[in-house]
């Protein structure tokens, strides 16, 4: 096992005064004490900066502007820092509560090998107002380049990456388009051939709000949304977006390079629907593979 230097905690953050002392606290109280924060933001108008510069008081805290153009934009503009220090990086939403051995848990995992792992772990999910709403679900299949071109398992606010995987964001650059930087990393990663280890134990209380685009994953209403954003172009335009961001960075395996030409080289509808199947292209359930499937027969993806 290779000993690990500090973890650069990186904070996205606009606006986030009402939840940001319980993160912060929750941050101080990691058993895995060696870390270094880093926020980025996007022109908070509220107590935000104030906050951190408390906070910055007694811990080692460096604050940079955000470009202001969504929380993707804000994430990527920190993992591609010029200045960002080397060895393994730790994605921090501004309002989550994580559990004291959220960096220790990743430090193990991200510890076992010196080659690219991009690390993700369950959550307890919460409310606005902190009541308790349930668990994030297993991923049964497992990660891989074929579920990661439909679906992102790999949720932002438990990542880690270590050096290597680092390595591989900062060479690809900050990408053109993309929707959400989880969903990013998760593609990157396995396209290029990296490891990603998913850790079902709940490290972190998530705390989601009725803005959340992708933020609920279970339950019928969760299913008709995600039908719904496939019906109306949504959706694809994500995957197409994501398809030129990920041929343009030239990391991407000749396996994952072969399933892109497959998948898009096949016109939308039915060809379409028979080139994603062809590929092994899924989601993690077989309810939405098949919904999947129904959408790109009609043309949708």
């Amino acid at each position: 096992m290779t000993a690990l230097p500090a973890f650069t905690v990186l904070m996205a953050t606009r606006n986030g005064a009402a939840h940001l002392p319980a993160q912060l606290a929750s941050l101080a109280a990691q058993s895995h004490a060696d870390w270094r924060l880093w926020v980025s933001d996007d022109g908070s108008t509220d107590a935000t900066r104030t906050l951190v510069q408390d906070f910055a008081r007694d811990h080692d805290v460096r604050w940079i502007e955000g470009p202001q153009r969504g929380a993707a934009a804000n994430f990527m503009h920190l993992l591609c820092h010029p200045d960002l220090p080397g060895g393994p990086v730790a994605l921090s939403d501004q309002d989550d509560i994580w559990l004291p051995d959220k960096l220790a848990r990743a430090s193990a995992a991200l510890a076992r090998t010196d080659a690219p792992v991009l690390y993700g772990a369950g959550s307890l999910h919460i409310d606005e107002d902190g009541t308790p709403r349930g668990t994030s679900p297993d991923w049964p299949r497992g990660p891989s380049f074929e579920n990661a071109l439909v679906q992102n398992v790999v949720s932002g606010h438990s990542t880690a990456l270590n050096a290597a995987a680092l390595d591989i964001v900062r060479r690809a650059g900050v990408p053109q388009g993309i929707a959400f930087h989880d969903w990013w990393l998760y593609q990157l990663m396995t396209g290029a051939g990296a490891q990603v280890v998913l850790d079902a134990h709940p490290v972190l209380h998530y705390r989601q709000h009725a803005g959340n685009v992708m933020g609920s994953f279970r339950g019928p209403l969760a299913r008709l949304r995600r039908l719904g954003l496939m019906l109306d172009g949504t959706f694809g335009g994500w995957m197409a977006a994501n398809r030129a961001a990920l041929v343009a960075t030239g990391a991407l395996t000749p396996a994952a390079e072969a399933l892109l030409e497959t998948v898009f080289n096949a016109p939308p509808g039915p060809a379409r629907n028979r080139a994603l199947r062809r590929a092994g292209v899924h989601r993690q359930s077989r309810a939405d593979t098949a919904a999947l499937y129904a959408v790109a027969a009609l043309g949708r993806i």
